[in-house]
C-alpha cells in the first residue's frame, strides 16, 4: 500500500503515519521508536479495513502481526488496539475477525479474545492438530489451506498429482470438517489457497479442490477460479461435504489439547511443521518491507 502510486494507498499510509506520530508523540525527523511503526502498520490495516467495510457485507479480517505469533500477550494486546481503532471510527467489532496464525500462542491469543466478543479467524491451517485446537479454544473460523497441503505432499512423494477425492489437502480439511460438526463446535471451516489436484495439465482441474469440497461452510474462491465455476454445466457441482454424513464417519476421539499434547503432536506434524514456517516467512517479509516503506514517511 502507498508503493505503487495509487493515491487512495498513498492517502492511507499518510494518515498511518500521522495518527502514530500523534498518538505517540514521535517528532519529525526523529529515529522513529519501534512503538510508532507498530501502532503505523495497525492503523494503516484498520484504514484498509473501512475501505472493505465500505464496500462489502459482513465481516472483514484484519491481521495481528505475524512476528507475533509465538506471543499470545502480545497477540492480544495488540488486537485491542485494532479493535479499538475500528470502534472509534464507527464499526462495530461484529463486521471485524481477527486473523491469527495458527500457532498454539496465537490459537491461545483467539481463546482470550473470543471470550471478549472479538472474533477470530485462526490462518495458516495444514494440519488436524491445529483445526481442534483452534476449535476446542472457540475460534470463529480457521482458514486451512488444502493447495498447500497437496504441493507438500506431491514434494514428499513425487506424485504428478491425485484424483480430487484423494488429494491430501481436501482429504485434511473434510477431517477437519467431520471433527467440527461431530463434537458440535461452532468453528466455521473456510479453505482457501487452491490447486488442481490432477495437474494443471488437465483440463478442468483448476477447480479439483473446490468441487471436493462443495457444501464446507465457506470458501475464500479467487475471481478466476469463480470464472471456472461458472462455466461448468449446473449438475456438475456435487455437495461432497455434509454434516451429518461426515460426522457420522468421523473416527477421531474429542481429545482435549493442552501446551504440552500439543506440542508433543506437532513434532510429528511436519507438514504443519513446513507449510506453517513458510507461510509465516513470507509474511514476516511482507511487513519488513512495509516497515521500510513506513519509515521513508516518518
Amino acid at each position: 500500500a502507498g508503493a505503487n502510486g495509487d493515491a487512495r494507498y498513498e492517502a492511507m499510509v499518510q494518515e498511518a503515519v500521522t495518527y502514530a506520530k500523534r498518538a505517540t508523540c514521535a517528532e519529525d525527523g526523529c529515529p522513529v521508536p519501534e512503538d510508532t511503526l507498530n501502532l503505523a502498520i495497525d492503523r494503516l490495516a484498520v484504514n484498509l479495513g473501512k475501505e472493505l467495510v465500505s464496500l462489502v457485507p459482513g465481516r472483514v479480517s484484519t491481521e495481528v502481526d505475524i512476528r507475533l505469533s509465538y506471543d499470545t500477550e502480545k497477540s492480544v494486546e495488540r488486537a485491542r488496539s485494532i479493535i479499538a481503532m475500528y470502534e472509534e471510527a464507527g464499526i462495530s467489532k461484529d463486521r471485524i475477525l481477527i486473523k491469527l496464525a495458527g500457532t498454539w500462542e496465537g490459537i491461545q491469543a483467539a481463546k482470550v479474545l473470543e471470550k471478549e466478543g472479538i472474533q477470530c479467524n485462526i490462518t495458516l491451517v495444514f494440519s488436524f492438530l491445529q483445526a481442534a485446537a483452534a476449535a476446542q479454544a472457540g475460534a470463529y473460523l480457521i482458514s486451512p489451506f488444502p493447495g498447500r497441503i497437496l504441493d507438500w505432499h506431491k514434494k514428499q512423494t513425487g506424485a504428478e498429482g491425485y484424483t480430487p477425492e484423494a488429494d491430501p489437502g481436501v482429504l485434511a480439511v473434510k477431517r477437519m470438517y467431520a471433527y467440527f460438526r461431530k463434537y458440535g463446535y461452532d468453528t466455521i471451516c473456510m479453505p482457501a489457497s487452491w490447486r488442481p489436484s490432477r495437474g494443471a495439465a488437465v483440463d478442468g482441474s483448476d477447480v479439483d479442490e473446490i468441487l471436493a469440497l462443495a457444501g464446507v461452510d465457506e470458501m475464500t474462491i479467487p475471481q478466476p477460479l469463480l470464472d471456472s465455476l461458472c462455466s461448468l454445466p449446473p449438475d456438475a457441482v456435487k455437495r461432497n461435504c455434509d454434516p451429518t454424513t461426515d460426522a457420522a464417519a468421523c473416527n477421531d476421539p474429542d481429545f482435549r489439547l493442552t501446551e504440552e499434547s500439543f506440542a508433543q503432536y506437532w513434532k510429528t506434524d511436519m507438514c504443519g511443521q513446513e507449510k506453517l514456517k513458510e507461510g509465516m516467512d513470507a509474511f514476516t517479509a511482507e511487513t519488513e518491507k512495509l516497515i521500510t516503506i513506513l519509515i521513508e514517511k516518518f
